[in-house]
């Protein structure tokens, strides 16, 4: 499954043209690898995405095409969440 499309169904990003361009931007990282929006993702991969100060990682557990809601979280484990602190304002 295409990492951009991954990332819809698993409601980590909500719409799939954000995903895609935060991949296109280097800003998804795949097994440490940095990935496009094409790039392909199995289970038991590791993610890593920075979104503005915040970088989260999650291991892939199961692709599914379509999800509800409450299945979305099956799809996926947060591994570690990490926030940048802004320095400026001290």
């Amino acid at each position: 499954m295409r990492i951009d499309k991954f990332l819809k169904v698993s409601r980590i990003i909500k719409r799939r043209s954000v995903a895609k361009e935060i991949a296109d931007k280097g800003r998804i990282l795949i097994n440490g690898k940095t990935a496009k929006s094409s790039s392909d993702v199995k289970s038991n991969d590791e993610i890593t995405i920075k979104f503005g100060n915040k970088t989260l990682t999650v291991l892939v557990k199961e692709l599914l095409d379509t999800t509800k809601k409450d299945d979305a979280q099956r799809m996926y484990e947060i591994t570690s969440e990490k926030y940048e602190r802004d320095f400026k304002n001290e």
